[in-house]
């Protein structure tokens, strides 16, 4: 039997022809097009925003690839109409994504952009005045959240020398090696709540890395009290999404210095047009005139790899489907990740 599959967004040409490429001898037909056809019939319908129309389309449609992770919070809401169909996400760009998030980390702790900007004019004072960079080794992080970013978040930091707490929701057995956490919280089994867990293991950390999904339970959930818990030197990075940490607080924090810094990659506001991209401010508060903030357009995933790993990692979830396996990756559209 052949698997029918739709592709309900422009793909980049590079991932486009990887992908038939990688499915060219399968028992697999590929369509194209962000428009509903009335003679849909597709099974696995692919797309990050896809319109309620083309969900529709197919009465035969059991399953939504989110080409990326995480899920857009209008799909939580439209697929509320479609129980049959199951949602699913891809990971090919946790490495990436882990990447910036360590150098967001070592940039932001090492205050590696004010002082490249100042020695750009000749001026050297950064080496004769006392020092502002954060020790990385034998310093605290907690990673907040553990999913496939977040593993590697972790280990990076391990392989610095850092003593690294993990937090999560679900409780999951893990395989150890040297560099896993030295210590894995979950939410299941602990009875408490992120938050509580926020409180018992963030206090007097140097790092917070923050790789959740955004939903309804983690909107909000950093904010003044929970930074007022790090250590005066601390560094914040997000790669998560914007929405988790609240933007005021976190700005009181960087501008009155009660932490060391941070590396932002995920915002508050994102540009709605193409011309809107060459000048807009994804923030309310004007965090670009602060010297310790690490400034980053959600870029995270974006690497030269990026959409032939798309590609790969489609191919690979599609084809295992084929041979009879469950799709994998599968988003409970109730918890949002």
């Amino acid at each position: 039997m052949t698997l029918r599959v739709h592709l309900g967004f422009n793909p980049a040409p590079a991932m486009l022809e990887r992908l038939r490429e990688l499915l060219s001898d399968q028992a697999i037909t590929l369509s194209q097009g962000v428009e509903p056809d009335a003679q849909a019939s597709y099974e696995i319908l692919i797309s990050g925003r896809p319109t309620r129309e083309l969900i529709a389309a197919s009465p035969n449609l059991k399953a939504l690839i989110v080409p990326w992770a995480g899920l857009p919070r209008h799909l939580r809401e439209t697929f509320a109409e479609f129980p049959q169909v199951t949602i699913h996400n891809l990971h090919h760009n946790a490495a990436a994504t882990a990447e910036l998030a360590t150098t967001l980390l070592m940039a932001a702790a090492k205050r590696v952009v004010p002082i490249d900007q100042a020695l750009r004019k000749g001026n050297w004072r950064a080496r004769y005045q006392p020092a502002t960079s954060l020790q990385l080794d034998g310093s605290k992080c907690v990673v907040l959240g553990f999913g496939e970013i977040g593993k590697r978040v972790a280990r990076a930091c391990k392989a610095l020398g850092m003593s690294v707490t993990a937090i999560r929701k679900r409780e999951r057995e893990e395989p150890r090696d040297a560099l896993s956490p030295d210590l894995i919280a979950s939410v299941e089994g602990s009875g408490n709540s992120m938050r509580e867990l926020l409180h018992e293991h963030m206090r007097d950390a140097h790092a917070l890395i923050i790789c959740l999904p955004a939903t309804p339970e983690t909107e909000g959930l950093i904010g003044a009290d929970e930074i007022a818990l790090l250590s005066p030197e601390a560094v914040m990075v997000n790669v998560g999404r914007g929405s988790i940490i609240e933007e005021d607080a976190l700005f009181a924090a960087l501008k009155s210095q009660r932490i060391g810094g941070a590396g932002i990659d995920t915002w508050y506001l994102y540009p709605r047009t193409e011309e809107e991209r060459a000048n807009f401010m994804g923030w309310t508060q004007p965090f670009h005139q602060l010297d310790n903030v690490v400034l980053s357009p959600h870029r995270g995933g974006h690497t030269t790899r990026t959409e032939p790993l798309r590609a790969e990692h489609l191919a690979r979830m599609l084809i295992a489907h084929v041979n009879g396996e469950a799709l994998g990756n599968q988003i409970d559209l109730n918890a949002g990740y």
